[in-house]
Parts: C-alpha cells; sequence; structure tokens
C-alpha cells in the first residue's frame, strides 16, 4: 500500500517522466538544435544536401561544395572548380573578413549555367522560372542563386552579398543592402579586403547628376522597400552604390556599416549614423560635394 504522503510525489515523477518522452519526439522531428544553429552546417549536413541535390541536377552538371555554400555548374569539371575557388571563395572570404560574422542560416545552391540558352532552358526546367534579366538573380523560394555565368562573376559576388546581410543585418534597408551588393559588381582585391571599382552604373548617375534629377540622401534612405524597387526614378541602384563607393574611399565604409547595424533600431534608415561618420550635419552641402566627386570619376 502506497504511503498517502508519497502518492503526490510519485505522481509529480510520473507526469514528469511522461513529459519528457513526449517532448523528445518533437524536437527529433523539427530538427531544431539551438547549438547547431549557432555553429554552422556540419559536414553530414551538406552530404545530405548533397544526396537531395542529386535528385534535381541534370546530367553533365558538377556539384561542388564551397563552404557557405554549394556551386553547380554545366561548364567542364574544372572551370565549375575553378569558379567555386576563384570568384565564390575569394568574395566570401573577403566579405566575412570586412563585415559578416554569421554565414546564411541556410545552404545556398549556386547555379551557374554556361551561356544564355543554358541559364535560359534550365531555368525553366529546374526552377519552372523565366528570368527578367540576363545576368542572373537571387531566389529565396528556392534558396538560391542562380547565374548566367557567362555575362561574367560581377553579378554573383553582388548576389553573394545577399544572404550574408540577411543573416548579419536583417534590418538592413533596400538602399544599403543593394547599394553595397553593386558596389562589389566590379572588384578587385587588397590583401584581405575586397574593393569595388567603376562600374556600368555610373555614366546613368552623370547624367542624372547634369539633369539635377538625383534625390537627396535623406529621400534615398527614407526609401521602403516597394519605393526602392518599385519606384526608383532611374538613380536608386546607382546612388546607393556610389555613395558605398565614396564612403569605401574615403575608409568609412566598413566603420558604417558595423555602426549602422549596431544602431538600427535607433536609425532605421542609416541616415543618423550616415551622417555621424561622414561628419557632416548639412547633408544638401555634402550631396553637392559628393557629385562633384562622382562627376571626376570615369568607366573603363
Amino acid at each position: 500500500m502506497i504511503n498517502k504522503y508519497l502518492l503526490p510525489i510519485l505522481i509529480c515523477l510520473l507526469l514528469l517522466v511522461v513529459s519528457c518522452e513526449s517532448a523528445a519526439p518533437k524536437a527529433k522531428r523539427s530538427g531544431y538544435n539551438k547549438e547547431k544553429a549557432a555553429e554552422g552546417f556540419t559536414d553530414a549536413d551538406y552530404t545530405q544536401h548533397m544526396i537531395e541535390l542529386k535528385n534535381k541536377v541534370p546530367k553533365g552538371f558538377t556539384i561542388v561544395i564551397q563552404k557557405p555554400f554549394v556551386v553547380i555548374g554545366d561548364e567542364s569539371p574544372e572551370m565549375v572548380r575553378f569558379r567555386a575557388e576563384s570568384t565564390v571563395k575569394w568574395a566570401t572570404q573577403r566579405l566575412k573578413h570586412m563585415y559578416f560574422k554569421k554565414d546564411p542560416k541556410e545552404i545556398i545552391d549556386i547555379w551557374l549555367f554556361k551561356n544564355r540558352h543554358s541559364y535560359m532552358k534550365y531555368t525553366w526546367e529546374i526552377f519552372g522560372d523565366r528570368p527578367d534579366t540576363p545576368f542572373g538573380y537571387s531566389s529565396s523560394l528556392h534558396k538560391a542563386l542562380i547565374m548566367n555565368i557567362a555575362t561574367g562573376g560581377g553579378t554573383l559576388v553582388h548576389e553573394i552579398v545577399h544572404p550574408f546581410v540577411a543573416a548579419n543585418f536583417p534590418g538592413c534597408p533596400s538602399w544599403f543592402n543593394e547599394g553595397l551588393g553593386s558596389l562589389y559588381e566590379q572588384s578587385t582585391g587588397r590583401g584581405e579586403k575586397i574593393i569595388g571599382l567603376t562600374n556600368w552604373r555610373l555614366a546613368g548617375l552623370q547624367e542624372a547628376i547634369k539633369k539635377n534629377r538625383v534625390p537627396s540622401f535623406k529621400t534615398l534612405t527614407s526609401t521602403t522597400e516597394h519605393g526602392f524597387y518599385q519606384q526608383d526614378p532611374g538613380t536608386n541602384y546607382a546612388q546607393a552604390r556610389y555613395l558605398c563607393y565614396y564612403l569605401q574611399e574615403k575608409g568609412l565604409l566598413v566603420e558604417f556599416y558595423h555602426k549602422f547595424r549596431a544602431n538600427c533600431k535607433k536609425d532605421p534608415t542609416g541616415y543618423e549614423t550616415l551622417k555621424l561618420v561622414l561628419g557632416e550635419n548639412d547633408m544638401d552641402a555634402f550631396k553637392k560635394k559628393w557629385e562633384r566627386f562622382v562627376l571626376q570619376l570615369r568607366f573603363p
């Protein structure tokens, strides 16, 4: 016979065991592990990802693990490996050195199609997409960066920036996300740093400056996602890029990124942080100075 004083204790112990047993399968089913999420993906995760990939990768493609990405291409195996090393790894190392502590939250595939025909054919057959750009694009739905690599590696480096921004600076506004990404469309290395160069966006921006069609920096930084992409007066990308270029050339870009990220709750647009890092109170006067700077640039 169970002592009446022990009965409540035994009931509590029984409930605790049942609770633990029912919780364990749920954790297993979800696959969520806080330690794993903090440490990044393991070799076993990449192996499982490769197994899943092989079900949709067409014959003749090469798959290369280039952490934190997986590169898939239909050029020769040697060329796919070369691009994984010389572009993906090269850019990733420098971007992480300068800006990003965390890898993307998911394993992202980088699809490199060898020419326009391959790009158009396989984006439809594999993803059901009809690209609206001849260069390449990012797809959150497919967890992929999808490129016509025949157009060059600039768009690829641009798109590599975005998943890192998403993981490290989730509140980043479109103007800075795209400004930073487009800065590295044309880039080179300087030691452990990646350096943006002038590019094809310059001519249109210079023309807009001459016609007084470039918005104020307060207007640029306050654009919403819809405003940046859908209500672009024709200068948003270029203005954001060459603001980042100016900051880079003055040795202020990395500082701006880290201060903006740290202060984004108080300054979600980045405008006040921009003024602080530039040491400028009169942003109309700064815009004139920046415009003179841009008009002196040349490409190529």
